[in-house]
């Protein structure tokens, strides 16, 4: 790796921009291009061997790095939510039903040159993240990681992903001729994302005669319908890690390296833990751990993006490359409880006001971690009820690389609460597209 510098080149992304569009329902865009990934994927071409080779940002947003850590939690959402159409919802995941049920696919029917691009910088990403040690927020369907280390699939795979796939063709197999004929089945199938696949010229109607190679053939496509997009990927991975090396891991192991694990040990998160104007043993640092162990496992990434910009720790202590978690108890708010906690994710650091007991700081974490969880949230619930574009806008596209809500007290909260509020999904507190 190349350590002389510590990140790429300086790119300008406005997330301002992604999250308008994405209000708007389907792709951020035409493509998905106005969001904050297919920004990225339009200045692919700045990102040249050498910065790749880079050990930690492979871009710049801002001057202390908070905000490659939020762009790459933000694509990691993308990706996933509809914003860009590369990914998509499994077989199991649509009906809710076997396993891989929250876990995405490559989308076959994403063909077009900007598509082979977004593969290829997705794949970049995914070698960056094994690189640096730095994660990324996504889950993908154990096939996937199958094919991206080289090996071929099985009809097991099929069923990890679609669970009616391989007994619907059992049954064809099993029907007598005359049930059959009298069922009138095309001699086509179903890809991962629904649509219907012609098998072959030949046939229109599957027959007795023909049901076997109907069967073959059906299997083939589904084991291969995803190839092109997998080599795409590839091709972007391999820029960072060579050929011969992606061979050695299974699928699990890739999958561990690029994307770490959806669980936040605590015991990690400690063991790169340093406290400022604060004892570790203090009632306030006990505290802060207990409602750390309480919370769950979405409510701890949850926390980590509000005080990092990201949804996952690296996998091990020496991945966080000597930066600490800092705690700092601020001893100029009073009262004490009256205030928020302030965060800084390019330092990852959180300062809490000195509170008087678990309880209250339990509900003060908790709204920040709610209410914040992007550092643009405020401007995100502005221009959602304003509408205004953003050459209306007197903001600073700029990235700013704190949330700092600590300076507020409860009363001077309503107002912003109240526009957050109403973007937000009553069953889960998240933010609602």
């Amino acid at each position: 790796m190349m350590r002389d510098k510590s990140h790429g080149p300086v790119i300008e992304l406005n997330r301002y921009q992604a999250k308008k569009a994405r209000l708007r329902g389907g792709l951020a865009g035409p493509d998905g291009m106005k969001s904050v990934f297919g920004q990225v994927v339009s200045k692919m071409s700045v990102f040249t061997h050498p910065n790749l080779m880079l050990a930690s940002r492979l871009w710049k947003v801002d001057d202390c790095g908070g905000g490659y850590s939020e762009s790459i939690a933000e694509i990691s959402d993308e990706l996933q939510n509809g914003s860009v159409a590369i990914l998509c919802q499994t077989p199991n995941g649509r009906s809710d039903s076997g396993a891989n049920r929250d876990c995405f696919l490559l989308n076959p029917s994403s063909n077009k040159k900007i598509h082979h691009n977004m593969f290829r910088m997705l794949g970049i990403l995914l070698g960056v993240s094994v690189r640096t040690g730095n994660p990324l927020s996504l889950s993908l369907a154990e096939p996937v990681w199958k094919q991206l280390v080289g090996e071929d699939l099985v009809t097991s795979d099929i069923t990890e992903v679609d669970k009616d796939f391989l007994p619907g063709l059992k049954c064809i197999k099993e029907m007598s001729g005359d049930m059959l004929i009298s069922a009138d089945l095309s001699f086509s199938t179903s890809g991962i994302i629904g649509q219907e696949v012609r098998l072959s010229p030949k046939y229109s109607k599957i027959t007795p005669d023909n049901r076997q190679e109907y069967i073959n053939l059906a299997i083939k496509y589904r084991l291969n319908e995803c190839n092109e997009q997998i080599k795409w990927v590839r091709e972007g991975m391999v820029k960072v890690i060579p050929v011969p090396l992606l061979a050695l891991f299974t699928g699990p192991e890739l999958e561990a390296m690029s994307c770490g694990s959806p669980e936040i040990p605590l015991h990690l998160l400690k063991s790169v833990a340093v406290y400022k104007g604060v004892d570790s043993t203090d009632n306030l640092i006990s505290w802060f751990w207990q409602v750390m162990e309480e919370f769950s496992n979405i409510e701890r990434s949850l926390f980590l993006r509000f005080v990092w910009g990201r949804t996952r720790l690296p996998r091990t202590v020496a991945d966080f490359r000597g930066r600490d978690f800092v705690l700092q108890v601020m001893d100029k708010y009073e009262p004490p409880d009256n205030f928020l906690p302030e965060s800084y994710t390019c330092f990852f650091l959180l300062k809490m006001p000195k509170y008087t007991s678990l309880e209250v700081l339990r509900d003060k974490l908790k709204y920040a971690i709610y209410f914040c969880k992007s550092i643009d949230t405020d401007d995100y619930a502005r221009i959602a009820f304003s509408g205004q574009d953003d050459a209306d806008s007197d903001s600073d596209d700029t990235d700013n690389d704190s949330v700092s809500i600590a300076g507020m007290e409860e009363e001077d909260m309503h107002s912003y609460s109240g526009s957050v509020e109403m973007l937000m999904d009553d069953s889960d507190g998240t933010l609602s597209d």
